[in-house]
């Protein structure tokens, strides 16, 4: 690595700078502590969708965010069990057990290493704005869809006590940003239910907080190809799934931070921290979009605030869990609603935006946020989101290119201006007048670029086409790569 990539990448604040200077470093912790509360609940549900006990996603939670704060690519992004994750893999655990479950997770963290080699994550070049904005307002929406199952058919104390949660977010920041405003919210939230013994949800209510160390789980399963043939399916899903929600998160917090990170690097500890996961019985993960956003939004921006996160989720699950389980939901829903206000584009949806966006890309990022939101999968949304964005462009692209006739005495003068490949190129053969032509035609090229085979066919077909009417073609003004490429493609297509 050169020295401007070590500068290009470099933590800003580092970990040593943090751990030197009380204010960042207790920024830092204290960040850490908001997502250590958030995760508690979302785990549980995880655990409950993908078939499990809770602890297998309250252990996984907590050993990928400690993980993934040694070795991921992402400072102050945050990866635990995740929904995404838990509905590829929930049919495992009821139909094979178990050890088929984690054998999964295990082959899933392979796979991801596997793909970070072939560089996977060099694919994220490829995803346009409109198609990341659809992400990030999907996810906001999907954040508070979350939540909703917490406020439907609940004790009416649970509303005025999610208001004030909210309140307390929106009016703290003006008063000091030394402690997170989600942690003062839960702090007060929760001791208003414990004063006046409210009978509202809790944490508690979730499901049963583990009450030990997690332990070495080794799946007992035969080590043949029918195991892998039914486990392989679902692994790449999660890897896939994973990969996908994690490198577009790296990006989102990239773009809100502005600074850089490793996505290579991203993409195999994402594997890694999900086989650490497999062997201590995690049900595996990946970026967990909502926490990262609690945890960035909090002012942290180092791999201290992740590490905190896991060790305080370990803490708060195994050592405090009586006094977690008291935490009233409202609080945390409170929480998660802030988040997806504050992670929506609202700029994306103005009226003045709408107006002078292109239709097209305005196209892209609602039909990315319709089928992430049907789906609820990120992953599935930006794939179709991309094709759909790749054939708009196409489409755009192809309608570029134009040739100009200019007619001699004795010979005819064509210029092609624009991008030729197999969109642009199709329609190439059609712009030529080949039997009111003179005998000699000159196609001047200077003004335009080869880029795939089927423009080389279609070149020869033009070629071909002026042959059988007696006359020849001269091909000038080819730039240099698109001269080597024609010259050794040219003559290898049959006749159309």
């Amino acid at each position: 690595m050169t020295i401007d990539d070590r500068t290009r990448y470099r933590s800003n604040p580092s970990v040593l700078t943090a751990l030197k200077t009380p204010r960042i470093l207790t920024r830092e912790v204290l960040a850490g502590l908001v997502v250590g509360l958030a995760l508690i609940p979302e785990a549980i549900a995880f655990s409950v969708i993908a078939g499990v006990d809770p602890k297998v996603g309250l252990f996984s939670s907590f050993i990928m965010a400690v993980s993934i704060a040694f070795l991921g690519g992402r400072p102050a992004m945050v990866t635990a069990a995740t929904g995404a994750v838990a509905l590829v893999i929930a049919p495992v655990a009821p139909t094979y057990g178990i050890d088929y479950f984690i054998a999964t997770v295990l082959l899933a963290g392979v796979f991801q290493i596997i793909l970070a080699v072939f560089g996977v994550a060099k694919l994220m070049r490829f995803i346009p704005r409109s198609v990341m904005t659809g992400f990030v307002n999907a996810l906001a929406i999907l954040v508070f869809i979350s939540q909703v199952p917490h406020m439907y058919d609940v004790p009416w104390l649970v509303y005025p006590l999610i208001v004030l949660g909210i309140l307390i977010m929106v009016f703290m920041p003006k008063i000091t940003k030394v402690i997170p405003a989600p942690l003062v919210s839960v702090i007060i939230v929760t001791a208003v239910v414990l004063a006046f013994a409210l009978k509202v949800p809790t944490v508690g209510d979730q499901g049963e907080l583990p009450r030990s160390l997690p332990e070495l789980f080794i799946p007992n399963v035969p080590l043949t190809w029918e195991t892998f043939t039914i486990i392989a399916p679902f692994a790449l899903g999660v890897a896939l799934v994973g990969l996908m929600e994690s490198l577009m998160t790296a990006k989102l917090v990239d773009e809100i931070t502005d600074t850089h990170s490793r996505k290579t690097r991203e993409a195999w500890a994402q594997g890694a921290s999900n086989i650490l996961s497999g062997i201590f019985g995690g049900m595996g993960g990946c970026a967990v979009i909502g926490q990262t956003m609690i945890n960035v939004k909090s002012g942290a921006r180092t791999r201290i605030s992740t590490f905190c996160a896991g060790i305080f989720l370990f803490l708060l699950v195994v050592v405090f869990g009586d006094f977690v389980a008291t935490i009233p939901m409202a609080a945390l829903v409170a929480v998660m609603i802030m988040v997806s206000i504050g992670a929506f584009d609202w700029h994306s949806i103005r009226p003045a935006t709408l107006k002078r966006m292109p239709k097209s890309e305005t196209f892209v990022m609602v039909a990315t946020v319709i089928i992430v939101v049907l789906t609820e999968n990120l992953a599935i949304g930006v794939v179709i989101g991309v094709l759909i964005a790749s054939v708009l462009f196409v489409r755009r692209v192809a309608h570029v290119v134009t040739v100009t006739r200019v007619l001699g005495d004795d010979t005819v003068h064509y210029t092609v201006d624009g991008q030729l490949f197999f969109a642009s190129s199709n329609d190439l053969t059609t712009q030529f007048e080949y039997t009111a032509d003179p005998q000699h035609v000159v196609i001047d090229m200077s003004r335009s670029h080869v880029w795939d085979a089927s423009t080389v066919a279609a070149l020869d077909a033009i070629e071909t086409k002026y042959a059988h009417h007696g006359k020849t073609v001269e091909l000038i003004g080819l730039n240099d790569a698109s001269g080597v490429f024609h010259g050794r493609l040219s003559g290898g297509f049959p006749p159309a």
